[in-house]
């Protein structure tokens, strides 16, 4: 009953808020939302630009040519080498990750050891070239390199911890 009730509650606190402060309710949405179409239609080239790169990036077969590097160490450590397209494609697409994802639990299942690594690195993960990429270029931001060291340090301790837990707990 509370999640039918909290956005339209949500909404009449809102109208109700503006309306005690005197604030033109409607007149602020229609000035936000012309805000937003503005930073959409900004937004349109940067994310052009990504998804043409995700494109030529898979196309071109450097995918492939950097899974088998390291297919050696996956093999050494244990960790299973069908997991890994995926750790390289989450932090550059969010789709294309879950798409992985999804044939993954297609293929293995939802209760294989690589349905619930996939899982669990899915959410333990972001899209971080992704963000950097629109969000930064959104606002004129040039200098990247010390965010996306950090955000691709993160996703990499994302997948590790995702590892560490779904043996801990599933294993």
């Amino acid at each position: 009953m509370i999640s039918i009730w909290l956005i339209p509650g949500i909404i009449l606190i809102v109208l109700i808020t503006a309306t005690l402060k005197k604030v033109p309710a409607y007149e602020v949405f229609v000035e936000g939302s012309k805000e937003g179409i503005q930073i959409a239609i900004s937004l349109l080239p940067f994310l052009l630009g990504m998804m043409v790169s995700i494109a030529i990036f898979q196309a071109s077969g450097a995918m492939g040519a950097i899974l088998q590097l390291f297919e050696p160490v996956t093999r050494a450590v244990g960790f299973p080498e069908e997991i890994l397209p995926l750790a390289f494609i989450r932090p550059i697409s969010g789709t294309a990750a879950l798409s992985m994802t999804t044939e993954l639990i297609r293929t293995y299942g939802p209760d294989s050891f690589i349905g619930q690594l996939a899982s669990v690195m899915q959410g333990s993960t972001d899209t971080t070239l992704y963000i950097i990429t629109i969000y930064f270029g959104a606002v004129g931001i040039k200098k990247m390199g010390d965010a996306l060291k950090v955000g691709l340090l993160a996703d990499l301790v994302g997948i590790i911890a995702s590892i560490v837990v779904v043996v801990i707990l599933f294993s």
